[in-house]
């Protein structure tokens, strides 16, 4: 066999790197797509177009974010792995795409680890516990008081695994009788909170706010380590139970074979995008606690986030499905 031979595998692949390298050096020289799995309006879909419209500023590129709802995160998830590992489609991947899911779900159609490169982090946020005014519990030990003296009667709702974990894992320390309803999208659970179809739900900060400001919905704990600047007087979750701590997170996956330099390129942005005081203080807004993470640092992250959720989802109870 001729030397030429042996050399040209390694020649194409030198050549694929230099092309690959070339094309991330002009990046990004189109629109960018941010894939959202969730529906428009929730904190994951503000929160993507707080950072577009940072982006798109900094890059003069329009960054286009496309709403992709359904099967908690897995279909918006699906059609981002499945997109051209070119640089130019990233996910808003969340705690439940890349930590959770593969312990809520027998099989999925993704594999947050193969099928992505781990971009960078957003933020960081916990869940408020809220019911209906009129409710006969304003409080987390008025409500255990409630469930234990009307076992079977207590319903909470849930729309992902943000919403579902502190539920059960309430229902488990607490030791009381409470079954959950599973809803498609935020909106119905508070369409049904306020009718009182059902006692009580956990939902993501954003989403409570407005609710809670126009008296809508009371808060009785949140699931953070700290309590809420929103709301300082609710007490956390782990008042009543130690160590009672679920926290979710946003940040940015690309496609697997997105080139490494994109991805630094996009994390410089994602970190730029944290330590910018007005986008800082718009994610905050929304319920975010900024934070960023190197690319390294963040892949390590959503490692050790999932075996977090691995470990709530266990004390659930929770069975796959």
């Amino acid at each position: 066999m001729s030397i030429s031979r042996l050399l040209r595998p390694a020649l194409i692949g030198a050549g694929l790197l230099l092309a690959a390298s070339a094309q991330a050096a002009g990046w990004p020289e189109k629109p960018v797509t941010l894939i959202v799995p969730s529906a428009p309006g929730g904190a994951a879909d503000l929160t993507a177009r707080t950072f577009a419209q940072f982006l798109g500023e900094k890059t003069g590129q329009t960054v286009v974010v496309e709403d992709r709802p359904g099967a908690g995160g897995i279909v918006g998830t699906n059609a981002a792995k499945n997109a051209a590992p070119d640089g130019y489609t990233f996910l808003l991947s969340t705690n439940s795409t890349h930590a959770a899911n593969q312990f809520l779900y027998k099989s999925l159609p993704y594999d947050a680890q193969k099928d992505f490169r781990q971009v960078g982090l957003l933020g960081t946020f916990g869940t408020v516990g809220v019911v209906a005014p009129g409710s006969p519990y304003r409080t987390v030990p008025e409500l255990v008081d409630y469930a234990r003296k009307h076992p079977g009667e207590v319903f909470f709702g849930y729309y992902s695994s943000s919403s579902q974990v502190p539920s059960e894992l309430f229902k488990q320390r607490a030791g009381i009788e409470i079954a959950g309803a599973a809803y498609k999208n935020i909106t119905q659970i508070i369409t049904d909170l306020r009718g009182k179809q059902i006692s009580f739900a956990f939902v993501d900060y954003l989403t409570a706010m407005g609710q809670i400001d126009g008296k809508g919905l009371i808060p009785i704990a949140v699931t953070g380590a700290q309590p809420q600047a929103a709301w300082p007087d609710v007490p956390t979750m782990a008042t009543y139970y130690p160590d009672f701590v679920v926290a979710g997170w946003l940040g940015l996956s690309a496609p697997a074979g997105t080139p490494p330099e994109v991805v630094e390129k996009m994390n410089a942005h994602l970190q730029a995008a944290v330590k910018d005081d007005a986008t800082a203080n718009k994610l905050r807004a929304l319920g975010l606690t900024p934070e960023s993470m190197n690319v390294a640092r963040f892949d390590a992250f959503v490692k050790e986030d999932a075996a977090r959720w691995k470990e709530w989802i266990r004390i659930s109870g929770i069975q796959p499905q």
